[in-house]
C-alpha cells in the first residue's frame, strides 16, 4: 500500500551524525534505530533520543516490530552510567528509558531498569525519567522495583485491540498489561501512567474506543495513538491508513474520557515528544 498524502515523513540526514556518533561511543541502543521509527530524523535533531537497554535482542516476536528476536547476551552492568552520561552531553531534561522483553533474566530486566532510573537521577538530578517496560510476565515484585527508583512517568503500551493480540502480540496477554498498569497507580499513586495505541492492523473504531474505556479504568493518565507502519516485508501488513480526522476523534473522545493528556495522529509514536506531553498535562518538568 502506498503511503497517503497525509504521512509525510522528514529526514535531516545532515543532524544524524553527532548523535549516532555519540551514542556509538558509549555502545548505547536506541528504540528509534531498532524499531525504525518514523521519526527518528526529526527527534535525533532537536536532539533527544529513547535508550533503549537491556542489549537489542528481544526474547518475543511481536508482529508488528523489527527489533531482533533472538537470545540476547547478559545484561551489560555498566550501562545504566553509560546511559546517564550520555543524557548529560546531551544535555537532556527530559529521559525515556525502555528495552528489549527478558523473559530469560528472572525479574526481566527490572533491577537493570531501577539501576538506570537511579543513575541518571544521580548525574542529571533536574531531569524527569519515563520508563517505558515490557510487562514482566505479569510479576508485581519486579514492578514495583521499577517504581521504587521513582521515574517521573510509566510508560507501558497495549499497543492494539484484545482481538488483535494472537498476531501482533502473540506471547502477551490484554488482561495483563492492564493489571501492570493499574498496579503501577497502587504501587506509586505520584506516577503519572501512559500508554499508547497503533491504528491499522484491522482494528474496529469501537474496540479502540473500548480500550481507551479500559485504559482510563486503569487509571492511566497518558495516551499515545498513532498509524502502524510497517517496518519490513517480514512484520505485518498495513490494513488500512488511518484517516487524521479519526486520530482527531480518538483525541477529542479520550480527552472526554479524562486523560490529562492525548497525542492522537498518524506519526504519534509511545515516546516521540515524551517532555511536551509531561509539560503540557500541568505537570512541572
Amino acid at each position: 500500500m502506498r503511503l497517503p498524502e497525509w504521512i509525510k515523513i522528514r529526514h535531516k540526514h545532515s543532524e544524524l551524525h553527532g548523535l549516532k556518533s555519540l551514542l556509538r561511543d558509549y555502545g548505547l541502543s536506541t528504540v528509534c534505530e531498532e524499531a525504525r521509527c518514523p521519526n527518528k530524523s526529526e527527534c535525533f535533531s532537536k536532539p533527544t533520543a529513547t535508550f533503549m537497554i537491556l542489549g537489542s535482542c528481544c526474547t518475543r516476536n511481536c508482529g508488528f516490530c523489527s527489533v531482533e528476536s533472538a537470545a540476547p547476551l547478559p545484561p551489560d552492568k555498566d550501562e545504566p552510567l553509560k546511559v546517564a552520561l550520555a543524557a548529560k552531553e546531551m544535555g537532556l531534561k527530559y529521559v525515556v528509558v525502555t528495552s528489549v522483553t527478558r523473559d530469560d533474566l528472572e525479574d526481566g530486566g527490572a533491577q537493570h531498569f531501577a539501576k538506570t532510573v537511579t543513575a541518571i537521577k544521580k548525574h542529571l538530578p533536574y531531569a524527569k525519567v519515563e520508563v517505558l517496560t515490557p510487562d514482566f510476565k505479569g510479576d508485581f515484585s519486579a514492578l514495583k522495583t521499577v517504581l521504587d527508583s521513582k521515574p517521573d512517568v510509566f510508560n507501558h503500551n497495549v499497543e492494539t485491540v484484545p482481538r488483535l493480540y494472537p498476531a501482533v502480540r502473540p506471547q502477551a496477554d490484554y488482561p495483563r498489561s492492564l493489571r501492570l498498569l493499574r498496579q503501577a497507580k497502587e504501587i506509586s499513586p505520584t506516577v503519572n501512567t501512559k500508554s499508547g495505541l497503533m491504528l491499522g492492523l484491522g482494528e474496529d473504531y469501537d474496540e479502540v474506543l473500548d480500550v481507551m474505556t479500559d485504559l482510563r479504568e486503569a487509571d492511566c493518565d497518558f495516551l499515545t495513538i498513532g498509524q502502524y507502519l510497517r517496518p519490513s516485508r517480514e512484520n505485518l501488513p498495513v490494513k488500512e491508513y488511518v484517516h487524521p480526522e479519526v486520530f482527531e476523534r480518538l483525541r477529542e473522545a479520550a480527552l472526554g474520557m479524562g486523560f490529562k493528556f492525548v497525542a492522537s495522529s498518524p506519526l504519534v509514536r509511545s515516546s516521540m515528544n515524551a517532555e511536551e506531553m509531561y509539560g503540557v498535562a500541568n505537570v512541572s518538568v
